[in-house]
């Protein structure tokens, strides 16, 4: 917090108060405005700037307060005229607008609300045919599927059969050489074995 000054006003404070204070006359603000402005600046409070304008510095400076108040005035007047003219300025735009421009307009407007429309009704079809897309896929994914299990079904059915024709070859080709190896014999006239040769 600034420490505040209790010290006697100097020539150069009192000239900043009366420019601060007559300043904000001249531009529309309050006095209390300025003061609070100039205690800041000279670290007084705005009570103590307030009563050295009331007490000493404003009969110094009557001249120049009546000259700012007439300053605010003509400012006032002039943004009060230039907001009637700039009013009446977009009236006359206003008013040139014709009928073949409010025409030309709607006709604008029109054409884009039925191309919005032509975009809506299109968007509505691409989802139509992208949900039948969609169900196409998983139908066929589905089929996919179920191919896939009867591929792997035929697979197992194909193994086990040659394992059992594997298994049938093994036993044929076993039995032939069990004959091959195997020795016949025949009765002969007499009653008695003999071996036959193949």
């Amino acid at each position: 917090m600034t420490s505040v000054r209790q010290d006697a006003w100097t020539q150069d404070e009192d000239l900043l108060l009366a420019e601060v204070v007559l300043r904000y006359i001249r531009e529309g603000g309050t006095q209390l405005q300025a003061f609070e402005e100039v205690g800041r600046r000279l670290s007084r409070t705005a009570a103590a700037c307030g009563f050295r304008w009331n007490s000493y510095v404003r009969k110094q400076y009557k001249e120049a307060i009546e000259l700012a108040k007439k300053q605010r005035k003509e400012k006032k007047k002039e943004r009060a005229q230039l907001a009637q003219k700039a009013e009446n300025l977009s009236e006359e735009k206003a008013v040139k607008i014709t009928w073949q421009d409010v025409i030309s307009f709607l006709q604008t407007c029109q054409q884009a609300s039925a191309h919005h429309q032509h975009v809506v009704d299109e968007n509505r079809a691409l989802k139509k045919d992208m949900e039948q897309l969609q169900q196409m896929i998983t139908k066929l994914q589905m089929e996919k599927e179920q191919l896939q299990r009867e591929l792997k079904a035929v697979q197992e059915d194909y193994r086990t059969f040659i394992g059992i024709m594997e298994r049938a070859r093994k036993m044929v080709v076993l039995e032939e050489e069990a004959q091959a190896t195997k020795v016949k014999f025949q009765m002969d006239r007499n009653g008695n074995l003999e071996k036959i040769e193949k």
